[in-house]
């Protein structure tokens, strides 16, 4: 084998050996990830989704009063932080109902899904929701005839320099999710 033969040859060894495993959902482009600040519905402290860098970040968007998608990706969640631990992610919830999701409201849900550390469940004015749907292309639409919101089951997964990596759903597996969390986070 010729010597340049020889440096192509472990020049591929090495990209293949390297490659990373592909993302369950659906990869992004890893932009850096729309900022926003909102308060906290569990401690009434304002948070900004760059103020949470240096973690991977799940970012969902729910309302305390679902009854279909937001009970399964709060089950999700928790099912992944009990085999993450507290400390290698952050889930995040954006309120889709500013009429319902008072602090209570948030408290109760989050108690009855067990999610407390590594969790945030952000609420504001209508006005200031609608701001960070529209940046990550969020409908939320209020039914006249019953206090359900409709909207989307997106979940953005944020890498720990606040880039965009991965958009899933609420039907991923607590696996898939697991696996993607660590794969970011694993990244250096």
């Amino acid at each position: 084998m010729t010597r340049v033969s020889f440096v192509i040859f472990v020049t591929l060894l090495l990209i293949a050996c390297t490659a990373k495993a592909p993302l369950a959902g659906t990869a992004l482009e890893a932009r850096d990830a729309p900022d926003f600040t909102l308060t906290d519905g569990l401690t009434g402290s304002a948070v900004s989704l760059s103020s949470l860098r240096g973690r991977v970040v799940a970012l969902s968007f729910l309302y305390t009063r679902c009854q279909d998608t937001c009970p399964l990706t709060a089950a999700k969640f928790r099912a992944a932080q009990n085999t993450l631990g507290t400390d290698a992610v952050h889930f995040v919830a954006v309120s889709v109902d500013p009429d319902g999701d008072t602090p209570a409201a948030v408290r109760a849900f989050s108690e009855k899904y067990e999610l407390s550390a590594g969790w945030r469940y952000l609420i504001g004015t209508r006005a200031q929701l609608q701001t960070v749907w529209a940046l990550y292309g969020v409908g939320a639409f209020g039914r006249s005839m019953d206090s359900a919101v409709d909207h989307n089951d997106a979940i953005f997964v944020i890498d720990r320099r606040g880039r965009e990596r991965e958009l899933v759903h609420s039907d991923i597996t607590v696996a898939d999710l697991v696996k993607d969390i660590r794969a970011l986070a694993d990244e250096r």
